[in-house]
């Protein structure tokens, strides 16, 4: 039954990929053009740091899957395209190794073919911290992924009813543990005061995981005979909307959900996120060219990402964080909701030019200057 379910996920969610219609709420954001402020390719570094970790791309390949004969190979393959291109990977939900420690193997696949990368367990909330040590264990992780997926679960028919459990037991797990953990969502976004609530919990790092990529609602959807629960399809923030109105929080953030090439890589960054994650583009590339066609996107990926670095002015992915961006269309309208100064984030280059002359400095809690929130 977990087997099925897992070929089912992947299954659909290549499916929801191949159907997508490639327009998403990162188009929303647009840098705005200086035509002097590039740099020499030489000086542009794409390494990233963020709650004591330091990586050397600023690109994961983010949690999908793993429990099932089909799914091990997937993950063996992810594996070699991460030890090739030095891009750090988290594995998918291991519940299913908890239920059934057969199927080890299609988790640790992600370590033994990755013996030199940053590899990332991965657990639902109410797992035990026992379970959650034996994750990391069975990977040599070197850090936690914790996901959250309340609509997911609701959708799910054989889902979790009850989430009460899991404040407590997030921070249990932070503690027991011994590396360090990091939250997501798996699509449906963590907003402002979900990253704040991670943060009195222990956590290290929260994934902002937004609506925008791989909709679980309607894969859940997908393997109900009647789509119960189709109105829910869509459900959630987006990605750009998550890192709007997680500015200047207390807890680093990454970004996941909806980043389809490049250029969403350099808006991610340029909202605040300390590194950004990619899952179903990468698994449509794998299931339909194989390992070296992922190898090949991740590569170009990588090396497009410098060179709009070098075009924007940014040695570094944490200096695109200093860039002008325009945020347009609803997620503008949600910032003004929100109370967020979206002028600001016009404006970034003449305030720091500002206080340059002033003698004084502008930044925040997670390493990103942010003068684009009133928060």
């Amino acid at each position: 039954m977990i087997a099925q379910r897992k070929d089912d996920h992947v299954r659909l969610a290549v499916e929801q990929a191949r159907a997508s219609t490639g327009r998403n709420q990162f188009d929303e954001v647009t840098f705005v053009h200086h035509a002097l402020a590039g740099l020499d390719r030489a000086q542009v570094s794409l390494a990233t740091g963020f709650a004591g970790i330091t990586w050397q791309v600023p690109l994961y390949i983010n949690a999908m899957t793993g429990g099932s004969e089909n799914t091990g190979k997937i993950n063996g393959d992810l594996a070699v395209a991460a030890a090739a291109t030095g891009v750090p990977i988290a594995s998918g939900s291991m519940s299913a190794y908890f239920k059934d420690p057969s199927c080890a193997g299609t988790f640790s696949v992600l370590r033994e073919r990755n013996p030199d990368g940053f590899v990332m367990a991965n657990v639902n909330a109410t797992a035990s911290v026992d379970n959650a040590r034996r994750a990391v264990d069975l990977l040599q992780a070197n850090a936690l992924q914790i996901h959250v997926n309340t609509v997911q679960e609701t959708v799910m028919p054989e889902g979790d009813r009850s989430f009460a459990s899991w404040l407590p037991q997030i921070a249990a797990i932070a503690e027991g543990v011994g590396v360090p953990v990091i939250v997501k969502e798996v699509g449906f976004g963590l907003n402002r005061a979900s990253v704040d609530t991670l943060a009195g919990l222990g956590v290290a790092i929260a994934d902002l995981g937004g609506r925008g990529g791989t909709d679980f609602a309607k894969i859940e959807n997908g393997r109900r005979p009647l789509g119960d629960y189709a109105y829910l399809n869509g459900w959630g923030l987006s990605t750009a909307a998550c890192l709007l109105d997680s500015a200047g929080a207390e807890l680093p953030v990454l970004a996941s959900g909806g980043v389809r090439n490049p250029l969403d890589v350099a808006r991610a960054l340029a909202l605040g996120a300390g590194a950004v994650g990619a899952s179903g583009g990468f698994l449509r590339t794998l299931m339909d060219g194989g390992v070296d066609a992922l190898v090949a996107q991740i590569t170009t990926w990588l090396d497009q990402l410098a060179a709009l670095q070098t075009m924007l002015g940014a040695a570094t992915p944490a200096a695109l964080a200093g860039c002008d961006v325009l945020i347009t269309g609803e997620l503008r309208e949600f910032c003004i909701d929100r109370g967020i100064d979206t002028a600001g984030y016009a404006r970034r280059t003449a305030a720091a030019a500002t206080a340059d002359s002033n003698g004084t400095a502008t930044g925040s809690s997670n390493g990103h200057q942010q003068t684009g929130s009133t928060r």
